[in-house]
């Protein structure tokens, strides 16, 4: 699986040669370049797993590629848990294999020290909602802090590469690049806009946000608040991936952690790639992995044809040009020879310690298995997504109401001014609903006008987004009714799994242990179902399986609800919470 760079005439980035780093993995030294992440490193020289599971000592590497699942946690100059897709690497590293619960060593670094900041207008989130919101707001008048983990802007969506790698070309890798860059020049340059990058808010109390600053889960880092007159939330959203035998192997990934290696790293996953999943993201995946020289055997889409173009057909008009770029994904698909089968999906992975092959199977309009339909297809690698869950961790700490997105799923509650249920707190994006980068972007536009106008105590229709905003809001919210009824998830995938899947990856809890627990303790009581079964407890608190053991447990004809609420929001060291109560 070695695929660092590809040759310079052979990336259509045309990336430059970064600058070789010195670092370890095991104590024997390796190849690294400047700009890569731990994980990146690692796979680039053929390691995809570098820790153990706590509970059964299975192995794990990278699956969800954004620091959401925990999965890829490893030990990085004798500092436990580092997430390996977060960090990237410095000279001198040492990369150790995490085997089980590793108690951390006590770093000798010294503690960061930062003083409180306020601003008149927070935005976390750098994606398209954050960076409009931010222009909007600081466009009307506002002085705004935009608050991002990444060392860039851009998000998921405009995720870009490391500046140490040079790219010559890196409008190659990014759709509607030219809008993009146009916003992030404006963006870096705007007097009232202020970019806090590498920053990561853990908790929010009011209008006070905690934050900590610095590479992810470097020693030394001290949290910190940020106090704002309102706050917009542009949090994004992650993969939602549904459980299937052998999904917790290494070599499984979620859909979005193979674009992000892929673009933001040009590392491919495996040689041999099976995508498979539901939803027209799945497509900019695979192109992705054919840019960075991977394989992909197959696409394949769980919703039948005639399912997909029904739910177009309810608002045909709500989005026309994504036809042509569908064309232009069939066009690539067919030049690289890779089959689009729809009314298919994988439903079970094989392998001692990586996946060596997948079951896949012709499903029914439910989502069922047809019997005897069943192929085994060899892999390296295969890609899942299902669509995505927000990340609301931050806007339920807020006290902000939830509502049910297009697609079923949770989202944050907002008025027509993107205003949540509490004062002062504006939201966009994905966590309001998944609908994709245009309805992000005309939300991010509404809501860091409408913030401005709250935080500069004025009127209501005082100036600021325009009935064009309005507009976009509303076309893009019908795209998303139209996508969401395009590619459903069906009740069937729950026929996928058995008693012995694992559901909550963290705390190796399968379906049979939380069918037990639900029998003996009943589901009226989420907390004491976590408490008993463990699902959720682990380290990623859930993100992962929450969904998905909502919606195994529910009665047939209810609404599944997930269980979310978590005061600190992202992964806080506990000896740094104790600096800030010495130094208040």
């Amino acid at each position: 699986m070695s695929a660092y760079l590809r040759s310079r005439s052979g990336d259509p980035a045309e990336v430059g040669a970064p600058s070789a780093v010195d670092v370890t993995v095991d104590g024997h030294p390796v190849t690294a370049h400047a700009g890569q992440t731990v994980a990146a490193v690692l796979l680039a020289n053929g390691r995809d797993t570098w820790r153990t599971t706590r509970v059964h000592d299975r192995p794990r590497g990278i699956f969800c590629g954004i620091g959401a699942c925990q999965d890829c946690l490893v030990t990085v100059n004798g500092l436990a848990d580092v997430r390996a897709c977060q960090r990237t690497i410095a000279t001198g590293d040492a990369i150790t294999t995490q085997t089980g619960a590793v108690l951390p060593a006590t770093s000798e670094s010294e503690t960061v020290v930062h003083s409180a900041m306020s601003a008149e207008i927070v935005v976390v989130g750098a994606g398209p909602a954050g960076v409009a919101a931010a222009l909007a707001a600081a466009e009307a008048g506002a002085e705004v802090l935009l608050v991002d983990n990444g060392r860039s802007i851009g998000g998921q969506y405009n995720r870009q590469l490391p500046e140490e790698f040079a790219a010559h070309r890196p409008d190659r890798l990014q759709h509607e690049w030219k809008t993009f860059a146009a916003q992030r020049d404006v963006l870096g340059s705007h007097p009232r806009i202020t970019h806090l990058p590498d920053t990561s808010i853990w908790a929010i109390e009011d209008l006070r946000l905690w934050a900590q600053q610095g590479p992810a889960d470097a020693a030394g880092r001290q949290p910190f608040p940020i106090d704002a007159r309102a706050v917009v939330l542009a949090t994004g959203a992650y993969d939602r991936v549904l459980p299937f035998p052998g999904w917790d192997l290494p070599g499984v990934y979620t859909a979005g952690a193979a674009q992000a290696l892929a673009k933001g790293q040009r590392i491919a996953v495996g040689q041999r790639v099976l995508v498979a999943g539901t939803g027209p993201f799945l497509l900019p995946v695979a192109e992705s992995l054919l840019g960075v020289g991977a394989e992909v055997v197959a696409l394949l889409e769980a919703n039948s044809l005639k399912t997909v173009r029904k739910g177009w057909a309810t608002d045909p008009l709500v989005a026309p040009g994504k036809l042509k770029e569908a064309l232009g994904y069939g066009a690539l698909l067919a030049r690289h020879r890779v089959p689009l089968r729809h009314g298919w999906t994988v439903i079970a992975a094989h392998g001692t310690c990586h996946v060596e092959a997948v079951t896949i199977a012709r499903l029914d309009s439910t989502w069922r298995p047809i019997p005897g339909s069943e192929r085994r297809v060899e892999v390296d690698a295969v890609c899942v997504g299902f669509g995505f869950t927000a990340n609301l961790e931050l806007a339920v700490s807020a006290r902000c109401n939830l509502t049910t997105g297009p697609d079923g799923g949770p989202a944050v509650a907002v008025d027509a001014n993107q205003q949540t249920t509490t004062p002062g707190v504006y939201a966009a994006g994905e966590l309001t609903g998944i609908g994709g980068a245009a309805l992000s972007t005309a939300e991010g536009t509404l809501a860091g006008a409408a913030a401005a106008q709250h935080a500069l105590a004025r009127h209501p229709d005082a100036a600021g987004s325009s009935s064009l905003d309005s507009a976009a809001v509303v076309r893009g919210r019908r795209f998303a009714v139209a996508l969401a009824k395009a590619y459903p998830v069906q009740d069937g995938w729950k026929s996928w799994s058995d008693a012995d899947t694992i559901v909550c990856r963290c705390e190796e809890v399968t379906r049979g242990e939380l069918e037990t627990v639900a029998g003996e303790r009943g589901l009226d009581d989420g907390r004491a179902m976590k408490l008993s079964s463990r699902a959720g407890l682990g380290m990623c608190q859930g993100r992962v399986c929450s969904r998905t053991v909502a919606a195994l447990l529910a009665a047939p004809g209810d609404v599944p609800k997930p269980s979310m609420k978590r005061p600190i929001a992202v992964p806080v060291r506990l000896r740094d919470l104790a600096q800030v109560e010495e130094n208040p």
